[in-house]
């Protein structure tokens, strides 16, 4: 019994200094780099609103630019706003950036995806 006592200690000794406790780092990384994008994404997707009306006024002119430019931009406003909240609330699971780009002044000339 105090053999096997022994052995049980020495592997969970022997854990703690293996690669797999090492591999954690990154899920910490990970995870404060999707809380950080949440919280920043969540206060600045007002920003979507002038970027959506600059874009489709300079593909398809001014009159569309006012119409169509202010509801893609409250969508993408809210759009933007809410997977904020949810990455800023769900930060514990590091997953996969789901806006393209990341944050709204990235690449203005692009219309954000999700």
């Amino acid at each position: 019994m105090k053999k096997t006592i022994q052995l049980a200690l020495f592997l969970t000794i022997f854990s703690f200094f293996s690669t797999q406790a090492i591999a954690k780092d990154d899920y910490f990384q990970d995870s404060a780099d999707k809380f950080a994008s949440g919280i920043v994404n969540a206060t600045t997707g007002w920003i979507e609103l002038p970027k959506n009306i600059v874009l489709v006024s300079q593909a398809d002119g001014p009159l569309y630019g006012i119409s169509l430019g202010i509801g893609k931009g409250i969508m993408h406003s809210v759009g933007r706003s809410l997977v904020g909240i949810a990455n800023a609330a769900t930060f514990f699971i590091p997953t996969k950036p789901s806006m393209n780009p990341l944050y709204v002044w990235d690449d203005f000339s692009k219309e954000t995806t999700y």
